[in-house]
């Protein structure tokens, strides 16, 4: 059953505070209109800034937070939510996965990791999964090398974008990685 076909007050609950934060405006407004047609009460932030405000304004019983944000790491933005309120619960998003990050994630807090473009579906399922439930294993995994793309472009922005250092971080020649970085994503 699609979350469309619920009730999403049912699954939300009493209180459907909800906070998201990202720094990419269409895809933040894109959201926060899917999942306030879901039932929730929604805030959007562009920034660690304007989530620290809104987080002082009213901490949220649900919380979507993008890893990477202009002003400084949504991780941030997880201890403070944490600080303020023990039963919110949060969502990571980001562009850029991987597991020492999602298991920093979860160690503050999250309760789920998604990875960008997650779509309303996607987390509205994840916002309102009960503790005990499983999560299914994806369609369509990640093919070995969109993995090692993604670890490549991770250790990249890691190094300010500079090549010559990331090279050296991968055990990698310098031109090899100028190829990889000029082509597109694998699927």
């Amino acid at each position: 059953m699609t979350p469309d076909a619920m009730n999403g007050e049912d699954l939300i609950g009493d209180d459907p505070s909800l906070l998201i934060v990202d720094d990419d405006g269409p895809f933040l407004r894109r959201l926060g209109r899917a999942l306030e047609s879901r039932g929730f009460a929604v805030e959007l932030a562009e920034s660690v800034a304007a989530g620290r405000a809104a987080i002082t304004k009213a901490t949220p019983k649900y919380a979507v937070i993008d890893l990477r944000l202009a002003d400084g790491n949504g991780l941030e933005l997880i201890e403070a939510i944490r600080s303020r309120r023990e039963d919110t619960r949060i969502i990571m998003l980001t562009g850029y996965g991987n597991i020492a990050t999602a298991v920093n994630a979860v160690k503050l807090g999250a309760i789920d990791y998604l990875a960008k473009p997650a779509d309303a579906d996607d987390v509205f399922t994840a916002l309102t999964r009960k503790s005990d439930e499983k999560v299914a294993p994806p369609e369509n995994p990640m093919s070995a090398d969109r993995v090692r793309w993604e670890h490549i472009q991770r250790v990249y922005e890691m190094c300010d974008r500079n090549v010559s250092e990331t090279a050296r971080r991968l055990n990698m020649h310098r031109r090899t990685l100028q190829r990889i970085l000029a082509k597109r994503a694998p699927r």
